[in-house]
């Protein structure tokens, strides 16, 4: 009986050491705890059980509570299925509204005809199972067919101040910096999603095109058949940064 009383406060440490699991698991990568890959893994085979088991733990403590007529151990085991429920999110969004399997491919580029060329950059990469050797015409029309927006970006500035706008824009998204060459207007970067922290190479290209400049870049996944869409959603986000 005792333990019931207490039920309550049981379920919500229940849940704080759910919420603190989950935060290990998206952000474990970052905090250098392990590779991306093991925390993705980690998170499709317990993040929903994690959550399964603080929202029942949180319900079944709110039943007592109720039959025991104990507003103190409602709350707080109310407090604790909820955040069960939060962890469930995810589950419940996938369930009722799937989302469309994305493309096998993890190498987006905005010129498919001469795509920019890694220099510095190479399979040495860490953590790296794919390369970054351009995959040709194949590649170009599965590209097209899955996301035919994908374009090189035209600007009126200069080759010059095109490149400046591109390596500010660079850094305001995170982007670490590996090599910058200004003579011929390019650099290398990496990239990194924000959760589970994977490593994406990105390199950016200016050229003139008339009485402006043409932005093109390229983003590729170090580890996957499919990006889920991840770069290029980032190739959008630069193109929307830059802006004209």
């Amino acid at each position: 009986m005792k333990l019931m009383k207490h039920s309550g406060k049981i379920a919500l440490l229940v849940a704080v050491i759910g919420v603190c699991g989950a935060a290990l698991i998206l952000f474990g990568a970052r905090l250098g705890l392990w590779q991306p890959i093991t925390g993705f893994g980690l998170y499709r085979s317990y993040f929903n059980w994690l959550g399964m088991i603080v929202a029942a733990v949180g319900v079944l403590a709110f039943v007592i509570h109720i039959l025991r007529k104990e507003r103190g151990g409602m709350l707080a085991s109310g407090l604790a299925a909820i955040v069960g429920l939060v962890l469930l999110a995810p589950l419940a969004a996938s369930t009722l509204n799937p989302t469309p399997r994305a493309a096998p491919i993890h190498d987006i580029s905005t010129d498919t005809t001469n795509p920019p060329l890694f220099e510095v950059l190479n399979d040495t990469r860490e953590g790296a199972s794919n390369t970054l050797v351009y995959g040709g015409p194949e590649l170009a029309e599965a590209q097209a067919n899955s996301y035919p927006d994908i374009a090189p970006h035209e600007t009126p500035l200069s080759v010059e101040a095109a490149y400046e706008r591109a390596l500010n824009v660079a850094n305001e998204m995170g982007w670490e910096i590996i090599a910058t060459d200004s003579d011929r207007q390019r650099f290398e970067a990496t990239a990194r999603t924000s959760v589970f922290y994977f490593a994406d190479d990105v390199v950016v290209r200016v050229s003139p095109q008339g009485e402006g400049s043409r932005v093109d870049m390229r983003s590729v996944s170090r580890v996957g058949r499919s990006d889920q869409g991840v770069n290029a959603a980032r190739i959008r986000e630069f193109q929307d940064l830059f802006g004209a």
